[in-house]
């Protein structure tokens, strides 16, 4: 995979006027340690088993089935999926296929908006009558005031980034209590400002070392996840959470148990499928990831558990073949599986 490929999913260490058009450049990063994953087991929220399980094989395919289970307007799709593909076809391309498919909403990235202003955006998208409810934009402070004019403009319902605000969750797993709180209430602040700004809530979005980071409570003596601790510690009025489901099977979450515990807090599923158990962790699992519903995921019970919580379904996959097979497979999957 091309090495930019990597960049949407690291916190963010540079970002530029997003009226530019620039891109958010983005750490690159390697697969994580491997005795990472032997901390999985101390946290509450991890399973005590990460075996696969097989697909649920309650997709069906072809159009008809449409509208049986969740509904188009709950489907929204990361344009990052397509960034190769993007490359060749471009944004209005790609939006062209998604809503020939009949997605009805989208997740853009950075590289999404190709230059244009946040006007320009918003009548490509109403040209292709698609919404972007959601988006991974900046979590910089410093300039989250032109992040949410943008927002605004474009009619976004959340902000949120493909990581944290900063000082974030460290890769390699040596963030601190001290740092994650940080992070806690840098997200608050977002937030607050965010749904001020009428823009919604501020989400973060997870990966695997989120649940793999164990961080101590210096007043109990508590040992948590950084997951954990963030949702304990985040404001539920300013801020939500991206459930990457993906990320967290591959670092043995139980996903469902997560999802009833707290599920008022987990506002949008990243639905993503591919090849479990845990031993794949990292980024070289990008080659295991497949079209929804035909991955390891057993989706039947997490969407169960989601109905009544969740907003807003992103289907994603890193890398995806520059086709439409991928967005048409994983919307048809979704649009007729059956409760």
């Amino acid at each position: 995979m091309r090495s930019d490929m990597h960049n949407h999913y690291k916190e963010e260490v540079l970002i530029k006027d997003i009226h530019t058009g620039s891109m958010s450049l983005r750490r690159s990063v390697r697969t994580l340690a491997a005795a990472a994953s032997l901390a999985v087991a101390a946290s509450a929220i991890l399973a005590t088993s990460a075996s696969a399980t097989p697909a649920s094989g309650n997709g069906a395919t072809g159009a008809e089935c449409s509208g049986r289970s969740v509904p188009a307007s709950k489907i929204s799709f990361q344009l990052y999926s397509y960034a190769g593909w993007q490359q060749e076809a471009g944004t209005e391309g790609i939006l062209a296929e998604l809503a020939d498919i009949g997605y009805k909403n989208v997740e853009p990235f950075g590289g999404s908006y190709e230059g244009r202003t946040a006007e320009e955006f918003r009548a490509l998208l109403k040209e292709y009558r698609l919404k972007a409810p959601s988006a991974h934009g900046s979590a910089v402070e410093a300039t989250f005031d032109q992040t949410l004019a943008y927002a605004q403009t474009i009619g976004q319902k959340y902000t949120g980034s493909g990581g944290w605000a900063a000082p974030g969750i460290k890769l390699d797993g040596t963030s601190t209590y001290a740092d994650v709180l940080a992070t806690a209430e840098a997200m608050n602040r977002l937030g607050e400002l965010s749904k001020k700004a009428g823009t919604g809530k501020h989400f973060g979005h997870n990966h695997w070392w989120e649940f793999t980071t164990l961080v101590t409570n210096p007043e109990t003596g508590e040992q948590m996840t950084a997951y954990e601790v963030l949702l304990a510690n985040t404001d539920p009025r300013y801020v939500a959470f991206q459930l990457d489901v993906y990320w967290a099977s591959d670092a043995g979450v139980d996903v469902v148990d997560l999802l009833e515990r707290y599920g008022d807090r987990i506002e949008l599923l990243h639905i993503k499928d591919g090849a479990l158990p845990a031993d794949t962790i990292g980024f070289g699992s990008f080659p295991l990831l497949t079209d929804v519903g035909e991955g390891d995921i057993d989706w039947a019970p997490i969407l169960d558990a989601a109905q009544g919580h969740v907003k807003y379904y992103v289907i994603e996959r890193d890398g995806a073949p520059a086709t439409a097979e991928f967005a048409k497979d994983s919307f048809n999957f979704l649009t007729c599986y059956s409760y």
